[in-house]
């Protein structure tokens, strides 16, 4: 999974703290440091730079998500593969 987000982003922070808590493996992609990911982020949000947004192993796409959202669709994906 990856997790594109920003330095400033309290969202991005609160959602990496709780994946780590957790165990969760994620990459993080920083979309200010990496133009090429910039792109996929406003490609996947209509436009918008909004983190975080995450990319799951299938290729589907979160934005903002819950915690709880990212184990439901982490779970699906590993169970369909």
């Amino acid at each position: 999974m990856t997790m594109y987000t920003t330095s400033w982003c309290g969202f991005c922070r609160r959602l990496k703290t709780q994946l780590d808590r957790e165990g969760i493996g994620y990459t993080e992609v920083d979309i200010e440091r990496e133009p090429d990911a910039a792109e996929i982020v406003t490609k996947v949000n209509g436009g918008n730079r909004t983190v975080p947004t995450i990319v799951y192993p299938d290729g589907s796409a979160a934005t903002n998500p819950s915690f709880a959202e990212v184990k439901e669709t982490l779970a699906r994906v590993e169970a369909a593969s």
